[in-house]
């Protein structure tokens, strides 16, 4: 029979191997010569993404109330989502396009205010404008559709 103390010498010594192969390998990671250049490319491509994401969002013929309605539920349940997960500027998005299509956005303003910290709420309400010139050109190329 194996002692509890081998066993936990042979515990020790594979974690110590382990840990010893994770520093290795991290480290000879970073002294790769394409490293930070692989980095950069990683992270403008994860940017990029997130920015196409943003303004890949098409907006509902406004004539269809069912659409708009399902479409100011998506955004909403979207916008809180990222804004919980730590995403503001997406939660900010999502919520502006909400309040652009919505039917009575002065009051929807007004729940946002008490529940959104301020700077979020004041973030919101400067990334409106840029958000309603969207939903009229969407809008017109609807019209266009149907003529």
């Amino acid at each position: 029979m194996v002692s509890k103390t081998v066993l936990t010498i042979a515990a020790g010594v594979c974690g110590t191997l382990f840990i010893g192969y994770c520093i290795y390998f991290d480290h000879k990671r970073h002294m790769d010569p394409d490293f930070k250049k692989k980095l950069r490319e990683r992270r403008r491509a994860n940017k990029e993404a997130a920015n196409a994401r943003r303004t890949a969002t098409t907006f509902p013929n406004m004539k269809d109330h069912e659409a708009v309605q399902r479409f100011f539920l998506q955004e909403v349940q979207l916008g809180e989502e990222l804004l919980a997960s730590g995403d503001v500027d997406g939660g900010i998005d999502h919520l502006a396009n909400a309040v652009a299509v919505c039917g009575q956005p002065n009051e929807l303003l007004q729940v946002l205010q008490q529940t959104l910290p301020p700077e979020v709420f004041h973030a919101l309400v400067q990334r409106l404008p840029a958000v309603a010139p969207k939903v009229l050109k969407q809008d017109k190329m609807h019209e266009e559709d149907v003529e």
